[in-house]
């Protein structure tokens, strides 16, 4: 029954391997073959079942033998050279001939002569001796090809080596054990993953079959629980030959270990990553399942919202699934500084911080990726990065990967691997690498370039406002310009009207003002940017536009030097955070404005800190800097931080906010010194 069951899933084995060659289209001699020794050997196997054939007689067995074996040696004579065209041409080979001969006459012999039986059990070992050697010498005139051919000599090297072990054996004790005969179909259905991963590989012969990793990894962990099934039975042989028993304690030991060792091969998630690493690695040209690949990164990039954290933190969810990591973050450089926009379970960025600069640069000039191990091992292999040691030896980080579009760098994504096994960087590993980020920057751009696209709708929206503005201001102009008209026939009256038309001239020559700023908002005048001591102008600011608001703000200058600054803008600017800081704090509360100089990093700080309601990160995150969302209602239009922030960067600085609802904020504003 053991045997039936074996010969029967072996026969369903090559039946599949048979539908699978049907479906190839491409001719080929080697096509040809193979799917004829696949077929015989299905219906050998088929044959070997005792509720189809009825029960085996030894004739039977050595004739099924000899047909198989003849076809696969026929087989491997065409596999030989791969310019034959047809069966006929490697029929005429004398190697052909001479290696068909054996099989033919252990056919042929049963009918003609009768002999002892060891005869046809030493045939049968010659027969698979031969099978042996011309398989090295297949294995051996493939060159540089061997690689290929590695699986197929796997398969047919096991197969017969199995089969000349078990007629060497029949030979010395003229008998078959009945232990090899039930074993065979086993023996055969474990080694036919070899087989399907040799189609795949070799690629003359014309077969292209689809293996799933998935499949092979399933396969090689049932061949690894049948290895282990072999060796208790074997264990179980010796001891029984050797006449012991087996006990109880060694029964029930035997028993946990065979249940720990199933369970960590089909349950542990890490054994079966290392498992599926090594397959990929050892039994595919290519290392990585692309279609299966592309499209999980596909689906991954779909599940995401419009809001910029949401795409960050999407885009390197994508980038970590790429190669099964747990820890990452996304970095990019804004003002000269590095901003963490999306993070997972990484390390703080300070420890990666002191790199950040190096790893920038480098990776700007190059585009490659950089393996913190393999540059703690080759360093020579990153000509012109230099990490800090401390970095290198005591940071967590082992992968860094540029995001780059036309030649310009987006970010760089830090990632390392926790509880899960690392990746190597070889050539295979960095092509995909390169493509999985080329994908995700092209992503990530586009959701900025709509974001853009958004905000420039929301600015055109507001031109289309100042345009009813300055219809209204226009009509307003007109009524000042009729009531001096007709003022000026009063001019003798008290000095209360004189007062009322300085007053009025005053109000016109300011709504010219602001017209001609709203009719040449896009003209830049020239000589802007001068040097100036920004506490003389935040002094200005104070005096002239925040003394209407209470608390009134406070200044300390502690050290400071001249910056280069357009001082309208500027000024716009603090009036903007010194007067959000007075409305979010209570008459009673305090706002400070601190003057510091970071000669270090040769920049000029401002803090401007208060003692209102603050804010929390969400809002920080997804709204502060937002244009046209703002929490005053009609009061307010929302661009006063958007437009701190984006002036702020577009002069190299930066403007950072620390805030905590209840406790206050603090915004700094960075400006090089030049």
């Amino acid at each position: 029954m053991i045997a039936d069951i074996g010969y029967g899933l072996n026969a369903a084995g090559y039946l599949v391997l048979l539908l699978l060659l049907f479906t190839v289209r491409k001719p080929g001699l080697a096509k040809y073959l193979l799917s004829l020794a696949t077929l015989v050997t299905m219906l050998w196997s088929l044959s070997f079942v005792s509720v189809l054939s009825g029960p085996l007689d030894v004739i039977h067995l050595l004739q099924g033998d000899s047909i198989k074996q003849a076809i696969w040696l026929l087989f491997i004579a065409g596999c030989l050279k791969p310019d034959f065209q047809n069966i006929w041409q490697v029929l005429r080979q004398p190697a052909t001939l001479m290696a068909l001969s054996v099989p033919l006459v252990a056919l042929v012999l049963p009918w003609v002569v009768r002999t002892d039986i060891t005869w046809h059990f030493l045939l049968q070992t010659l027969i698979a001796l031969e099978v042996l050697i011309l398989l090295e010498v297949l294995y051996r005139q493939v060159g540089d090809e061997q690689w290929a051919y590695k699986p197929l000599a796997f398969y047919l090297g096991a197969t017969n080596l199995f089969e000349f072990v078990s007629y060497a054996n029949a030979t010395m004790i003229a008998q078959v054990e009945p232990g090899f005969i039930a074993a065979r179909g086993y023996i055969y259905l474990l080694m036919l993953p070899f087989l399907v991963i040799a189609t795949r590989r070799i690629k003359h012969w014309g077969v292209n079959i689809f293996i799933s990793r998935d499949v092979v990894l399933h396969s090689s962990l049932l061949l690894v629980a049948g290895i282990y099934l072999f060796v208790m039975a074997a264990l179980g042989y010796v001891i029984n030959y050797l006449g012991w028993s087996w006990g109880s304690t060694v029964q029930i030991v035997l028993i946990a270990l065979s249940m720990v060792l199933l369970a960590t091969l089909f349950l542990s998630n890490n054994f079966r990553t290392r498992i599926k690493i090594f397959i990929t690695k050892h039994f595919f040209a290519n290392q990585f399942d692309y279609r299966e690949e592309w499209v999980k990164l596909t689906n991954v990039l779909a599940n995401t919202d419009q809001s910029s954290a949401s795409v960050y933190h999407v885009a390197l969810e994508g980038v970590m699934g790429a190669v099964n990591y747990d820890s990452g973050a996304l970095v990019k450089k804004q003002g000269g500084r590095f901003t963490l926009v999306s993070n997972q379970y990484f390390m703080p960025l300070e420890q990666a911080e002191p790199a950040l600069d190096a790893l920038w640069d480098y990776c700007e000039r190059t585009g490659w990726m950089v393996d913190i191990e393999g540059y703690r091992s080759k360093p020579f292999d990153y000509e012109g990065l230099q990490l800090p040691s401390k970095v290198v030896e005591d940071s967590e980080l082992q992968l860094v990967l540029p995001f780059i579009r036309e030649g310009k760098m987006w970010g760089l994504a830090l990632l390392s691997a926790v509880d899960r096994p690392k990746v190597s960087l070889n050539w295979e590993v960095r092509d995909y690498l390169n493509a999985v980020t080329n994908q995700i920057a092209n992503f990530i751009y586009f959701h900025e370039a709509a974001q853009s696209l958004a905000e420039n709708a929301q600015f055109a929206a507001f031109n289309r406002m100042a345009a009813f503005v300055l219809h209204d201001l226009k009509n307003v102009l007109a009524q000042i310009d009729l009531i001096l008209c007709n003022a000026a026939q009063h001019k003798d009256n008290p000095e209360f009207i004189e007062d009322t038309f300085e007053t009025l001239h005053h109000t016109k020559a300011r709504m010219d003002r602001m017209l001609r700023q709203l009719t040449e908002k896009q003209v830049d005048e020239a000589g802007v940017d001068a040097t100036h001591t920004l506490s003389e102008l935040i002094s200005e600011v104070i005096a002239q536009r925040c003394q209407s608001h209470q608390p009134l703000p406070v200044m300390q200058v502690k050290d400071e030097t001249s910056v280069v600054v357009d001082q309208e803008k500027f000024a716009n600017v603090m009036y903007h955070l010194i007067s959000n800081a007075q409305q979010a704090t209570p008459d009673d509360g305090q706002v400070d404005i601190t003057v510091v100089l970071d000669a270090e990093r040769k920049y000029q700080l401002i803090f401007i800190e208060d003692t209102g309601c603050g804010m929390d990160d969400e809002f920080i995150k997804n709204r502060l800097f937002k244009p046209f969302d703002t929490t005053k209602g009609n009061a307010g239009m929302g661009i006063g931080a958007y437009d701190a922030k984006t002036y702020m960067e577009s002069i190299g600085g930066y403007l950072q906010v620390q805030s905590q609802p209840g406790m206050g904020t603090c915004f700094t504003l960075g400006f090089p010194i030049e």
